[in-house]
C-alpha cells in the first residue's frame, strides 16, 4: 500500500469517533506501530485535527 493510500486510510479508521491505538491501526494496515506514529505526526504536520499520544491512542477531531 502506498504512502498517501496509507494516510487517507488512517482518516477514515478514525472517522467512527472512538479512540484507536497505533497498535490497532497498525494491525488493520500490516506496519509497525512506529509506522502508524509517524504517519500520524504527518497528519497532524499537514493540519488534519488528530488529539492523543503515543502509547495512549488517537481521536480525530470533528469538524464545527
Amino acid at each position: 500500500m502506498r504512502r498517501a493510500d496509507r494516510l487517507d486510510e488512517i482518516v477514515r479508521q478514525m472517522r467512527g469517533g472512538s479512540l484507536v491505538t497505533a497498535r490497532m491501526l497498525g494491525e488493520r494496515l500490516a506496519v509497525s506501530d512506529r509506522t502508524i506514529y509517524r504517519d500520524i505526526a504527518a497528519l497532524q504536520s499537514s493540519g488534519v485535527r488528530i488529539d492523543g499520544e503515543a502509547g495512549v491512542g488517537y481521536l480525530l477531531r470533528r469538524e464545527r
